[in-house]
């Protein structure tokens, strides 16, 4: 019995050393493949890696290009005639020479002009078809009157936050482009539309902060007048946009009138 055991026993042994003599080398041979291919796998990252960051550093190195395609044609010789619309510039006569604070407060003027000009020319319609609707409809002094509280709501409606919103410079420039639109100054407005009494208070108040509504607009003896004037007259001539990218390098903000047509009407 002891013998029968010690043959299981030492068939066991032979067989676990079988195992070791022939599976070690194998292992080994598994452990190197795994080895080899996680050298291969580390490799190619590394690889990988390093092209991005090639591409990247390219593409810092490269220009990048802006704009747009130019126009061409080609000549009866076969080349290439590029083309290109410029936009305008304006060249200012060489006189005297001018402080810097004097071409600040004038490029100020600018961006005010542009802001409220449009403003003006809407007051000027609106101001002629208050006319003439109280021309045609209004004959009694109560429908007149009526119908000028009803414009004075519909105007605060219209233009009362715009008007917040602007400067004290911004108000004193439109109200010479009223008066330059309207043929009437500030004064002459609210007394015709109003009453006198209306506008000595208002004249009052512009007085106490050293304003006056009854002075006209004046281009030929007053100097500022005299540049607002010189605005118009672009404007007018449909250069405003090229004008003013000239000096700011940037086309001018639109100023949106909500409506220059006034809704009231006489009310019999």
């Amino acid at each position: 019995m002891f013998l029968s055991s010690y043959r299981r026993l030492s068939g066991v042994l032979t067989a676990l050393l079988l195992c070791l003599v022939f599976c070690a080398p194998l292992d080994a041979q598994s452990r190197r493949e795994r080895k080899k291919a996680a050298q291969d796998q580390k490799t190619e990252q590394s690889a990988m890696q390093e092209a991005r960051q090639e591409i990247a550093r390219q593409a810092e190195r490269e220009v990048k290009v802006s704009g747009y395609p130019m126009f061409f044609r080609v000549d009866e010789k076969g080349d290439t005639v590029y083309m290109d619309t410029l936009d305008p510039v304006w060249i200012f006569p060489k006189g005297k020479k001018v402080a810097k604070g004097d071409w600040r407060r004038y490029y100020r003027l600018v961006n005010q002009f542009n802001k409220v000009y449009p403003y003006a020319l809407a007051g000027r319609k609106m101001m002629a078809q208050v006319d003439s609707t109280l021309q045609a409809d209004a004959s009694k002094r109560s429908e007149r009157n009526r119908y000028i509280n009803d414009v004075e709501k519909e105007l605060f409606r219209l233009f009362e936050a715009d008007i917040r919103g602007m400067t004290i410079r911004e108000g004193l420039v439109l109200m010479r482009l009223v008066d330059r639109e309207c043929g009437m100054n500030a004064f002459e407005i609210i007394k015709t539309y109003e009453n006198g009494f209306a506008a000595n208070f208002w004249q009052l108040v512009a007085k106490l902060f050293s304003q006056d509504l009854k002075t006209r607009y004046d281009p030929v003896n007053n100097e500022e007048d005299a540049r607002i004037e010189e605005l118009c007259k672009i404007w007018d001539s449909g250069q405003w946009d090229g004008f003013y990218y000239s000096i700011f390098y940037e086309y001018p903000k639109k100023t949106v009138i909500k409506s220059e047509r006034l809704k009231s009407e006489v009310r019999k």
